[in-house]
């Protein structure tokens, strides 16, 4: 028996399999570096989080506002007040703009060139740096009326939002099974109760989550409100006017010389944080569902 024969029969003498075995190899053992390294420093970035930030945690964060520099004691009720009040406001409007618009791309996306540059806008918003956005609001809206508001950093947090629900509709949507799409079109329904009825019910849950990954992408946003909700260090729920936040409050009690700042603003970075991993948890396990069958 010659030797091609026996390598053939034997793959561990193959030096072709051994090489190929072997950079199989290599490259398990640089993912698996990589997934450690990534974890590591997760892992490091929340061991300190939850360290200094539980010492900043306190009833009085929750029930007192921000007092003036120097003062002893306040919290941070204004900023969560306002923030919940922008966040929730950016959510109720990107939420129909974003599955309806989703919707529309997975029906006639690829017989429409509007929808193909609708795809295509969607997808260079979403790679779109969030101070952009917050200088675009600035320069479209605040500079118009005059004053930062509220309003201003619900309409830029909504710009973030709003690709984010569109493409995981549209993804989630093409993921429906054109059997099922056919059979409810052989029953007589119209082109709109089955994409509402049929092929949205179908993947109902995964557009859900779509909705809490936007929430919480939006939740922790700092920059675009720089430039229009600005900050207010007194509480308020007028949507016309500077409104508190806790990106903004964090940012500059972070860079205070005060530790009593420097204490809240770790503990409403902790908030912050674990309130959007909450938002990811829901996301990725109580609204997860499988591929429609």
């Amino acid at each position: 028996m010659n030797d091609a024969v026996v390598k053939a029969a034997n793959p561990a003498m193959n030096p072709v399999y051994r090489k190929r075995l072997m950079m199989h190899r290599f490259g398990i053992v640089l993912s698996v570096l990589a997934m450690t390294f990534g974890l590591a420093v997760l892992l490091w970035i929340l061991g300190t989080l939850l360290v200094k930030g539980v010492g900043g945690l306190s009833v009085a964060m929750f029930a007192h506002d921000t007092l003036a520099p120097g003062s002893e004691g306040g919290g941070l009720r204004n900023a969560i007040v306002g923030s919940l009040m922008m966040v929730g406001l950016s959510t109720l409007i990107s939420t129909p703009i974003g599955i309806l618009a989703g919707i529309y791309l997975a029906e006639y996306g690829e017989l429409n060139k509007f929808a193909q540059v609708t795809r295509f806008v969607t997808d260079i918003m979403l790679s779109a740096p969030s101070i952009v956005i917050g200088l675009f609001v600035y320069a479209l809206y605040v500079a118009k009326v005059g004053h930062f508001s509220g309003y201003a950093g619900t309409i830029a947090l909504s710009l973030i939002a709003v690709p984010v629900v569109v493409r995981t509709t549209d993804n989630m949507l093409r993921l429906v099974p054109n059997s099922l799409l056919e059979a409810a079109f052989a029953l007589g329904a119209p082109r709109w109760k089955v994409s509402t009825m049929v092929r949205l019910r179908a993947v109902k849950a995964g557009v859900v989550t779509g909705v809490l990954l936007a929430l919480a992408r939006i939740a922790g946003e700092t920059a675009p409100l720089l430039f229009t909700a600005l900050n207010n260090q007194f509480f308020s729920a007028d949507m016309n006017a500077p409104l508190a936040n806790l990106p903004v409050v964090i940012y500059q009690f972070a860079m205070s010389p005060y530790d009593d700042w420097r204490a809240l603003a770790w503990g409403g970075a902790l908030l912050v944080t674990f309130s959007v991993l909450l938002l990811n948890i829901l996301s990725r396990t109580v609204f997860s569902q499988k591929t429609p069958t």
